[in-house]
């Protein structure tokens, strides 16, 4: 654990020296939340017989707000992350890590640890952004938001580790990343509400990997249940990712 505290710590610091990505990172979830706030966040969730029935009868700002929360993530996870651990891989510095004895399951952790921490910062600032200009209440449950929360993380994370060892280079790993970001906020949930979507795009977003992971946030956030089916997804979109960058990762 030494070994993984000690890179974690390194890993970033490097993050931070990199204000680009540090600026990226944190303020693209918040420019998303203002400007389709600003499109959608005035609508109302309608109930009446002649009114679609939209965000399932809630607000919008409440329905966005845990969606972002899993865009935050995906920000780092999905895009800069693998990104950077292809980066290693292009450079040699993998192949340093193992001539030193450091083992792939350290790498791997580190990396994971330092999207973990950026992750909860970057949905710390949104949600308290949201809650303060944007009309949001507060979530029904925290407690079950919280751990809706470390799980939604680790499996986005779980997917990024994924990509950073199967993508050839460091371009292809940012251009899967922001493919997959865009399409996740456009059917997933994020952007305009599914309800209004083509028949072919509710399709996808079903069964595109970030809706599960934006349900079993958005459940504590709106009902303070468990989102039991979706966050059983999430758990089974983890455990595939993670195994499948274990068995994918190489040195050279």
């Amino acid at each position: 654990m030494s070994r993984v505290r000690a890179l974690s710590l390194a890993e970033l610091r490097l993050f931070l020296r990199e204000p680009v990505t540090v600026l990226f990172t944190l303020a693209l979830p918040l420019m998303v939340l203002y400007v389709l706030n600003g499109v959608f966040g005035q609508e109302q969730g309608g109930t009446g017989p002649e009114q679609l029935v939209v965000y399932r009868g809630f607000d919008a700002p409440d329905w966005y707000t845990p969606a972002y929360v899993a865009m935050a993530i995906a920000g780092f996870g999905l895009i800069a992350m693998p990104a950077h651990l292809v980066e290693y891989h292009e450079s040699g510095v993998l192949r340093r890590f193992q001539a030193s004895g450091v083992p792939k399951g350290a790498v791997l952790l580190s990396q994971a640890s330092v999207a973990m921490v950026v992750a909860t910062v970057g949905c710390g600032l949104l949600v308290a952004a949201a809650l303060a200009f944007t009309g949001a209440t507060p979530p029904a449950s925290l407690v079950l938001l919280l751990a809706a929360f470390l799980l939604a993380a680790t499996a986005v994370i779980a997917v990024g580790l994924l990509l950073g060892a199967v993508l050839p280079t460091a371009r292809a790993a940012q251009s899967v990343g922001l493919l997959a970001w865009f399409v996740s906020l456009f059917v997933s949930g994020g952007g305009p509400p599914p309800e209004v979507l083509p028949e072919g795009l509710r399709t996808v977003g079903e069964w595109w990997p970030l809706t599960p992971v934006i349900r079993t946030l958005q459940e504590p956030w709106l009902t303070g249940e468990w989102a039991t089916r979706d966050s059983l997804l999430t758990l089974a979109i983890a455990v595939v990712a993670l195994a499948g960058a274990w068995l994918a990762y190489r040195w050279d």
